[in-house]
């Protein structure tokens, strides 16, 4: 977030080298992100468990859900490039 913020304001200021109004643009996105964008304190996140959201990062469901599509992904690397997989087993077990 903050890169966004910091990369926005920077073109604003590049843009108001002709336009004084895209310097206020970008304070005005400076006191936005000051007031609101830092983790201060703001409307809580929702609780609910809704329909595509994921579960609580402490949660075994959560582990296995990342372990699956670790795995997942594994196994579609060894599938495409099978020489480097070989490779890679055979540097592992020296």
């Amino acid at each position: 977030m903050r890169g966004i913020v910091v990369s926005g304001t920077v073109v604003l200021v590049i843009l108001g080298i002709g336009n004084h109004l895209w310097w206020l643009a970008a304070v005005a996105l400076l006191y936005l992100y000051a007031t609101h964008g830092r983790g201060s304190p703001g409307t809580p996140p929702a609780t609910g468990t809704g329909v595509g959201a994921p579960p609580p990062p402490d949660s075994y469901r959560a582990y296995r859900e990342r372990r699956d599509r670790q795995a997942k992904w594994e196994r579609r690397y060894r599938r495409e490039r099978p020489f480097e997989s070989r490779r890679q087993e055979r540097e592992k077990s020296r």
